[in-house]
């Protein structure tokens, strides 16, 4: 069975009650249980983690060396982890950049993620629907391999 891993950064468990203006109500446990019936539906299972701590996310990166994909929403990390980058960029595996909002047009020092040239692809400002459109690529990509 085809694995993927759904991994969320820092603050993403205050998904849905967190400045919903720019992360909409919809929590990271509703985010997850729609992406995991993707999953299903296709023969595939997902891996969680959410962590608010950057070593746990490498580590778990890291377990998993044998997944078929990953899904990750690194939140602020993304803009200021050279170790994360170093950890995905060390991974056998496609992983997909998620950023519910459209970091390109917020703060200036949000608009550059370190993660951007290591990732095989990204999906950024689509919302938390972003993690599902996410999802698909990771899917059709495993079944080509």
């Amino acid at each position: 069975m085809r694995t993927i891993l759904f991994i969320n950064g820092p603050n993403l468990n205050t998904l849905g009650a967190r400045q919903p203006e720019i992360y909409g109500t919809t929590t990271l446990a509703e985010a997850a249980e729609r992406c995991r019936a993707l999953a299903a539906a296709a023969g595939a299972r997902l891996v969680e983690l959410q962590s608010n701590h950057e070593g746990a996310l490498i580590d778990f990166l890291q377990a998993h060396a044998d997944a078929d994909g990953a899904v990750m929403n690194p939140g602020g990390l993304a803009h200021t982890s050279v170790v994360l980058r170093d950890a995905v960029a060390a991974c056998g595996f496609p992983i997909v950049e998620v950023h519910i909002s459209d970091i390109r047009t917020r703060e200036p020092f949000r608009r550059h993620s370190y993660l951007q040239d290591v990732t095989a692809h990204q999906v950024i400002g689509r919302g938390v629907a972003g993690y599902e459109e996410a999802v698909r690529w990771v899917l059709e990509r495993s079944q080509k391999g």
